[in-house]
């Protein structure tokens, strides 16, 4: 691993010879600039863009495969979409973590241990990206990544490394307690606001806690997570809309090039759910997806007709106010009541029913999310026509909610593997995207990069079907 960290610095010396506002100071030799003469603050967009391909692009939209959001229908999404997946396809997005977030973010605590709003903010950064990588893969390397004296870190264990996570961001939550916001043009997410970004850490720290099936601490954590839409964190893209190539939606990226007709979401289970005029349709009396579902639809064929969730400028979601509340509902149903538990999803539901999440496009279409009611989920009522368990109905909706709420997002994928064995009565009913089919993926593969070149990787990839740690 430490020779592509060679190289990621290679390129950053590269950029910065570029820069000429970087050298104002250097008359002697430009060709003698190093990393240190490099303002600390210069290494945060780096890591932040590393962190959006990671979590909105090619890995994103295999978990979208894998958990009944898209469908692939040619060349390589169709072949994926049948489980038919290499260790090539992880190469990019394990990269991205481990070359051009972590390093970066370090470099940046190394070099400016007294700026806290930095340095709590690069702890979240890695956190989050270390946290991903270690859900969709399992035991991952961490505890000994980009150390000078290590050639070949050691995978870790994925419940190891959660802890390790959840103790970083405690660290960071502390760090940015201390910190002041200030203009940061270099943070392309919250701008330099102290405040949006540890409650982005807390709710990170609740995603990792309900991922090991901690509720109590994951309604804990979340309590002080993201407290409004517009603290959620995201991506905007800030390209040019004359161009067809540059800053754009990374969806709409890949279906104005090269794979055009390759992978959409026409089908899908997500969308039946959605789809007024589907047999399983989810809504009700009190609930409407008509915009939903037009925000959501994606044309295959044509991205020029793609004005929803991956029109070309639309932002990707990476941690929500929406996943906060819903973390707090899940939570509140496992640990705390039924009655509180409802009032979390009804927070939620309310959200939804301001419109915030669509765009101008469907702003004008139908939607209704009122809230529900106890009865709603008696034996009998409009969530619990099957007549299980009050309880167990309002805990089936809520996680239906975050299906559908975490498109876009790992949410679908890891609760698919969080909840089937211990939840299969009330987890979403994903079905096999195969006839043949006999189970669903666990997992996404190792970099192949990885195991070529760390000594201490394993001999081979597990496998999609071998079920991490976590999840057992």
């Amino acid at each position: 691993m430490n020779q592509y960290i060679k190289i990621f610095l290679s390129v950053i010396l590269a950029f910065c010879v570029s820069c000429e506002e970087l050298v104002d100071d250097i008359n002697d030799n430009p060709n003698d600039l190093t990393t240190e003469d490099v303002d600390a603050a210069f290494f945060l967009t780096g890591a932040m863009l590393a962190n959006t391909v990671s979590q909105a692009g090619h890995l994103n939209r295999i978990s979208g495969l894998y958990s009944g959001q898209l469908v692939g229908y040619t060349s390589l999404y169709s072949n994926i979409y049948g489980y038919s997946l290499s260790t090539a396809e992880t190469v990019s997005s394990w990269n991205n973590i481990y070359i051009g977030i972590i390093p970066n973010v370090r470099t940046i605590r190394e070099r400016a241990p007294g700026d806290l709003l930095l340095v709590g903010i690069s702890k979240v950064l890695e956190a989050h990206a270390i946290g991903s990588i270690a859900s969709l893969c399992g035991d991952v390397p961490y505890s000994q990544v980009f150390q000078a004296d290590v050639e070949d870190p050691q995978f870790d264990n994925q419940m190891d490394v959660f802890n390790a996570l959840i103790s970083l961001l405690d660290n960071g939550i502390s760090d940015l307690d201390q910190a002041l916001s200030r203009g940061l043009s270099q943070d392309i997410y919250f701008e330099g606001d102290a405040d949006k970004w540890k409650e982005a850490a807390y709710t990170l720290k609740a995603r990792y806690h309900l991922q090991m099936k901690d509720y109590a601490a994951a309604y804990a954590a979340a309590q002080n997570g993201i407290s409004g839409g517009e603290g959620s964190m995201k991506y905007f893209p800030r390209g040019d809309a004359a161009l067809t190539e540059g800053d754009k939606n990374l969806f709409n990226e890949i279906l104005a090039g090269s794979r055009t007709g390759d992978i959409g979401n026409n089908g899908s289970y997500l969308m039946q759910l959605v789809d007024p005029a589907d047999a399983i349709y989810r809504g009700n009396a009190k609930t409407d997806e008509t915009a939903r579902f037009g925000y959501y639809a994606i044309d295959e064929n044509g991205a020029s007709n793609n004005l929803g969730i991956i029109e070309q400028f639309e932002p990707h979601n990476l941690v929500t106010y929406r996943e906060n509340l819903l973390i707090l509902a899940e939570a509140a149903a496992r640990t705390i009541d039924f009655n509180t538990a409802l009032g979390h999803l009804n927070e939620c539901r309310q959200y939804l029913n301001t419109g915030d999440f669509l765009n101008d496009n469907f702003i004008g279409e139908p939607f209704l999310y009122a809230d529900y009611v106890a009865a709603d989920f008696a034996a009998g009522g409009m969530e619990n026509m099957d007549n299980i368990d009050d309880t167990r109905a309002l805990l089936r909706e809520i996680i239906e909610e975050r299906y559908i709420s975490g498109f876009g997002m790992y949410i679908p994928f890891n609760d698919a593997r969080r909840l089937r064995k211990s939840d299969g009565d009330i987890a979403v009913p994903i079905p096999f995207n195969t006839t043949s089919a006999t189970q669903q993926p666990e997992r996404l593969p190792y970099s192949d990069e990885e195991l070529f070149a760390n000594s201490n990787a394993p001999s081979a990839d597990p496998g999609l079907f071998v079920v991490t740690q976590v999840n057992q």
